[in-house]
């Protein structure tokens, strides 16, 4: 569509950081210059500092595992105010020369962000075959394929992570349970709810488990894992919901009247052998009846916290107990 008037590349030593500062050549429409002139178009990867005001941001997607570094650019879209609507031909036309750039230096694809208050802008960008990706609450993830042959660029989380905690007295051997307010069957369940972003499994059930009833407790292990697909209540995505077991360090219910209905510590047998359950419900009572019987290291997975593969981040790991000649095995056969 035009040439570029200035293309430059600034590599850090480790080859790793780069900064693309795009210029159209003078020439062009009258409104591009004034753009040009205010608002240099550029897109600065991995942490470089803006040298001049910028509405177009960006760095590379560090998608190793599925893609080659710097393949991916990842772009934020953020105008100032009085960015209106008459720069939206100049919106299309930055992202397209850019478009044209980004493939011959053989990038693959491009994740667009732009926050709710800039919309207007996701019609253009749609035009120029930008598909949405995901949206939250305050932007819109939009992506571009550029390689060859159908995207392979990873879908947005499709699964929500549901979270219960099984409270069991081993002293008494009673289990917490309770009955939801605004359900249709009114069954014994154990109390819990979505996991938030961030949030361990076993921090989830703790806290779930004291804001439906008012006890407190400590994660001990994960019974159970249910995996559901096209569940209605999670906008017919995919479902965990995932049972832990936990030890109780207060035992007086002062339950949720919003969420529950009744809350009640219920002998595990008792459980494990009424109809007035949830099938899952049945089956973990069960599973803690048979551990409390013939040990919980029959049922249990604990947890242990590992180094990931990304400096500085560790992850938590779920299984049977090992035991310690393997956790140090060497030289084993």
């Amino acid at each position: 569509m035009t040439e570029l008037l200035k293309k430059e590349y600034i590599e850090a030593h480790n080859g790793h950081f780069q900064r693309l500062n795009l210029r159209m050549l003078k020439g062009t429409a009258s409104k591009w210059n004034q753009l040009c002139a205010t608002h240099c178009v550029s897109c600065y990867i991995l942490g470089f500092p803006a040298p001049s005001p910028s509405y177009l941001q960006g760095e590379v997607d560090v998608l190793r595992w599925l893609f080659g570094r710097g393949d991916i650019l990842r772009l934020v879209f953020n105008s100032p105010p009085h960015f209106t609507g008459k720069y939206l031909r100049n919106f299309i036309i930055c992202i397209l020369a850019a478009v044209q750039q980004w493939r011959s230096e053989g990038r693959i694809a491009v994740w667009l962000h732009i926050p709710i208050l800039q919309s207007r802008f996701i019609a253009p960008a749609a035009s120029l075959g930008f598909c949405f990706h995901h949206a939250e609450s305050d932007s819109s993830t939009l992506t571009l394929w550029l390689g060859e042959g159908p995207s392979r660029l990873p879908g947005y989380a499709t699964h929500q992570v549901g979270v219960a905690g099984a409270v069991f007295d081993e002293n008494t051997r009673k289990i917490l349970v309770v009955q939801d307010r605004n359900k249709m069957k009114n069954m014994w369940k154990f109390p819990g709810g979505l996991s938030e972003p961030g949030e361990d499994i076993g921090d989830t059930a703790v806290r779930e488990v004291f804001e439906e009833t008012g006890i407190k407790s400590e994660f001990r292990s994960l019974v159970s894992i249910r995996q559901q697909h096209t569940n209605p209540g999670a906008f017919g995505k995919s479902d965990m919901y995932v049972i832990c077991r936990l030890k109780p360090y207060s035992f007086t219910i002062n339950f949720c009247q919003h969420e529950c209905l009744r809350c009640e510590w219920m002998d595990l047998h008792d459980l494990a052998t009424t109809e007035n359950t949830t099938p899952i419900t049945s089956r973990v009572a069960r599973l803690l009846l048979y551990g409390y019987r013939e040990g919980f290291d029959k049922i249990d997975f604990t947890v242990e916290e590992l180094p990931a593969v990304y400096t500085g981040l560790f992850y938590k790991l779920y299984h049977k107990e090992l035991p310690d000649n393997y956790r140090t095995m060497i030289g084993m056969h």
